[in-house]
């Protein structure tokens, strides 16, 4: 019984040392743009695609391309997590 709670607090520690590191998680102005842009690009795609459409369906493939583009754009511009334009913001 003492060998299961052993492994156990092995595991807690584990656990605490994997998240002891602040992610992100991309919570900034670049990345939310990124998925917005992308979420409109892959909703035309759909319909794009229900309707039978190549034009509307590449035309919005190309959308979401741009969506990447202006997320790397943003980010090295300085709106990514860490950013330098965010430093005073509290982001």
């Amino acid at each position: 019984m003492a060998n299961i709670t052993t492994s156990q607090s092995q595991r807690d520690e584990t656990a605490a040392d994997i998240h002891a590191e602040p992610v992100g998680h991309g919570n900034s102005p670049a990345a939310w743009t990124c998925v917005l842009i992308m979420l409109v690009g892959s909703v035309a795609a759909g319909v794009g695609f229900v309707l039978a459409s190549n034009a509307i369906f590449w035309g919005s493939i190309g959308i979401m391309v741009i969506g990447l583009i202006v997320g790397g754009i943003m980010r090295k511009a300085g709106y990514g997590v860490g950013g330098s334009k965010l430093n005073k913001s509290g982001h």
